[in-house]
């Protein structure tokens, strides 16, 4: 794994939610998600009914995810594809309490559908942190030089 892939798994372990939507619809919703570096996916827990649900229900679909975090000190736009899993091993593995809030049947609700999004692209922006950026900025104010705020640069999974 590249150094920048690297630096990108490891803010976004940090991070859990973002802003999901395909592209069919540019309709952008808040869902948690859950890092799988080993398959460049993210994996989502939400329920029947919802529209992403819906809308992958005939197939995948071409969809970005959008992460904004000054604390973990990333943002990204993601694109890949969307679709419905039945991966019940993958739900075993990310089930959490705050997942179980959510469906009273537990991990085996029937209304539960866990999508997968399969990473195809990405650009990143890493900073420093709100810390950082200030040390940057007085900095160059004191020495005119321009502030080294971060990185930007593109991914392909």
């Amino acid at each position: 794994m590249s150094d920048l892939k690297h630096k990108f798994w490891d803010r976004l372990d940090g991070i859990n939610a973002g802003l999901l939507g395909t592209t069919n619809e540019l309709k952008f919703v808040p869902m948690s998600h859950y890092a799988d570096p080993e398959q460049n996916a993210l994996w989502f827990i939400t329920a029947n009914g919802v529209d992403l649900v819906s809308q992958t229900e005939s197939g995948p679909k071409n969809a970005i995810h959008l992460i904004g975090d000054e604390a973990g000190k990333l943002w990204a736009r993601i694109e890949g594809q969307l679709e419905l899993s039945q991966d019940t091993a993958k739900l075993d593995e990310i089930w959490n309490s705050v997942a179980e809030s959510w469906f009273d049947g537990g991990k085996r609700d029937p209304d539960i559908r866990l999508l997968k999004f399969s990473l195809a692209r990405a650009e990143v922006w890493t900073t420093n942190g709100k810390l950082g950026f200030l040390y940057e900025i007085s900095k160059s104010k004191l020495t005119g030089d321009k502030p080294d705020l971060g990185e930007n640069y593109n991914l392909t999974f």
